[in-house]
């Protein structure tokens, strides 16, 4: 199955190589439509990574249950149930560990102090969750490695070929470590992070911030540049930021949710973008 974003009109792409800016050159419409499934206007692409690039969304989704199961059990009353999918999807994927937190938190109607950086995964604060959560994420990846998912390796070299610039922006502060156990270090050169997101200062998804430093880091502009997340926070983030097309990848059976949130199109993997693609 081949999807098909049919916004017609031819554009010239800045061909990116390394971190070496090329001449432009001229692509037809019908190369980028046909190939890719992208509007000619398209001249960079900005990748979420956990859930669209490798299959490691699970992984987290295992690691924050773990914590906030581990974390209600001294409450009582409806704050005390499990943690959900449900939950997952809607607080915390795509955001910062410290805002997720936050975000559960509010919706099970507990408060904790902030507390710092330097907590522990015992302390009773946002940091010391979050510290906790990245603990057991970090120890699982390095139990199972990371799996690239293949159909998202071969739209990206097929990206990568085309001249397309081409960015990874998570919320993970892994994501840098992720990208070179699943050997996809060399295809994506240009990384926003959750390190990145903290130096900078900048507001994480829903809000574009991260999404913006990831264009400006590609030097273009919103509306020539393609998204790509599963998240629904990373979703609105990138209409929120209009960017044209916000690709929405269906990992965990939410494609009507994925756009409500603003997704132009959804996929189930990114391969099916790809002319000639089964699907």
């Amino acid at each position: 199955m081949c999807v098909l974003l049919d916004f017609g009109v031819p554009a010239e792409v800045t061909m990116k190589r390394g971190d070496d800016q090329r001449a432009l050159s001229r692509k037809p419409a019908a190369m980028l439509h046909g190939e890719l499934g992208l509007p000619a206007t398209v001249e960079a692409v900005l990748f979420d990574l956990d859930g669209v690039l490798t299959d490691t969304a699970a992984v987290h989704r295992a690691a924050w249950r773990q914590t906030f199961d581990d974390l209600v059990r001294s409450y009582e009353g409806p704050a005390a149930r499990p943690f959900s999918d449900e939950e997952y999807a809607r607080l915390v994927d795509g955001r910062s560990r410290e805002d997720g937190v936050r975000a559960f938190l509010a919706e099970r109607g507990i408060e904790l102090p902030d507390g710092t950086k330097a907590d522990g995964p015992r302390e009773p604060t946002v940091h010391g969750v979050a510290t906790a959560k990245n603990n057991r994420l970090r120890a699982e990846l390095e139990r199972g490695g990371v799996r690239a998912y293949p159909g998202s390796v071969r739209f990206l070299s097929a990206v990568r070929r085309s001249g397309l610039r081409v960015g990874v922006v998570s919320a993970s502060a892994n994501a840098t470590e992720v990208l070179a156990v699943a050997g996809l270090t060399a295809l994506a050169p240009v990384v926003v992070d959750g390190l990145v997101i903290e130096r900078q200062g900048l507001v994480g998804k829903p809000a574009p911030d991260s999404f913006l430093a990831g264009a400006a880091a590609l030097h273009t502009e919103p509306g020539h540049a393609a998204v790509f997340e599963d998240a629904l926070a990373g979703v609105a983030a990138g209409r929120a930021g209009g960017f044209v097309p916000v690709v929405g990848v269906n990992r965990s059976d939410q494609a009507a949710a994925l756009r409500e949130r603003g997704a132009d199109v959804v996929v189930s993997d990114l391969a099916d973008l790809l002319e000639g693609s089964d699907g």
